[in-house]
């Protein structure tokens, strides 16, 4: 997702300052038929800031602006798949939307090539974490932090329900999910890019990853972020109705698709920093705010690890 440090997600900013501070594969390439042995590289990496993993040290790749850590899930996978440096290529940069993986990307140090033009026909495996920049996820985030700290405000002075969802209100005033609206959007812009992966790289395996849990997966608590308790329901239900277009559109395309929230559940940003794979909006371990740590990253490599036909 989107943050210029980056769903990159980026998110948010502190909680008590309320600045803002952040912005956030595929089964058988083509009409060809899956190879019968795992891939061993080339790989690409394609997408925005949760897999570029910024904030977590080191930084490695141009341009900086793209905050990729070596330590970030394509890496992970590529040294567990014993890949030589010639096999590999991470692409991926913070802010990314499905957009920059057909044109050029700016960023605050320097510009992403387009991410596509590191596909080829030599391509046999490619990873793309991607859409939570198309969604607006980081400044949802930002809104919704802004409105829970008002509606937390309003409650202690004047009282009011219990559940309130400021942030949901604005976002359904009219009737109609508007944050829906918008992964429906992306979902058709995720076939365009799978076929387009698929025309590149007809002999790769490409899956779509999907995003780690943000939030509880029941209850409304959630101090870490600030929020309403409806609206922690709220965008619960929003990441998993992008996770689940991400998974339809990538079976339609002939992809895969590896589940990183199953595995991150109870892991999420409010959880306890011991073991959570997502930091809140004020870190405790090197990550950007709403972003993956070194642990999620770890977690994320482990979920790719296991979907078929990558080790297997």
């Amino acid at each position: 997702m989107r943050t210029r440090t980056g769903f990159g997600l980026a998110a948010v900013a502190s909680c008590v300052a309320l600045a803002t501070a952040v912005t956030v594969g595929r089964g058988g390439g083509g009409g060809t038929a899956p190879p019968s042995t795992p891939p061993k590289g080339p790989y690409v990496a394609l997408g925005d800031s949760y897999t570029a993993a910024p904030g977590i040290p080191g930084r490695h790749g141009r341009p900086a602006g793209c905050q990729r850590s070596d330590r970030n899930y394509p890496t992970l996978v590529a040294a567990r798949l014993a890949l030589p440096a010639a096999g590999f290529r991470d692409v991926s940069c913070s802010g990314a939307v499905m957009a920059d993986l057909t044109r050029p990307q700016s960023t605050d140090d320097g510009v992403n090539p387009a991410q596509l033009s590191a596909v080829t026909r030599s391509t046999r495996l490619v990873t793309l974490g991607i859409g939570g920049n198309d969604i607006g996820f980081g400044p949802l985030i930002t809104t919704c932090v802004k409105s829970g700290v008002a509606y937390r405000l309003e409650q202690r002075i004047v009282g009011g329900t219990a559940d309130g969802a400021p942030c949901r209100d604005r976002y359904t005033a009219d009737g109609t999910d508007e944050v829906e609206g918008r992964i429906r959007t992306a979902g058709a812009r995720l076939s365009a890019v799978l076929d387009d992966v698929g025309r590149r790289a007809p002999a790769a395996r490409v899956y779509v990853v999907g995003y780690p849990a943000i939030l509880p997966a029941a209850g409304t608590d959630c101090t870490a972020l600030g929020l309403a308790p409806g609206d922690v329901t709220y965008l619960r239900t929003e990441e998993r109705r992008l996770n689940t277009v991400l998974r339809e559109r990538a079976q339609a395309a002939g992809a895969g698709y590896v589940d990183t929230y199953t595995p991150s559940t109870g892991r999420d940003a409010c959880a306890d920093p011991g073991v959570r794979w997502i930091e809140p909006l004020v870190p405790k371990a090197p990550a950007a705010p709403v972003h993956p740590n070194e642990r999620g990253e770890r977690g994320m490599a482990d979920a790719v690890l296991r979907a078929p036909g990558v080790t297997d």
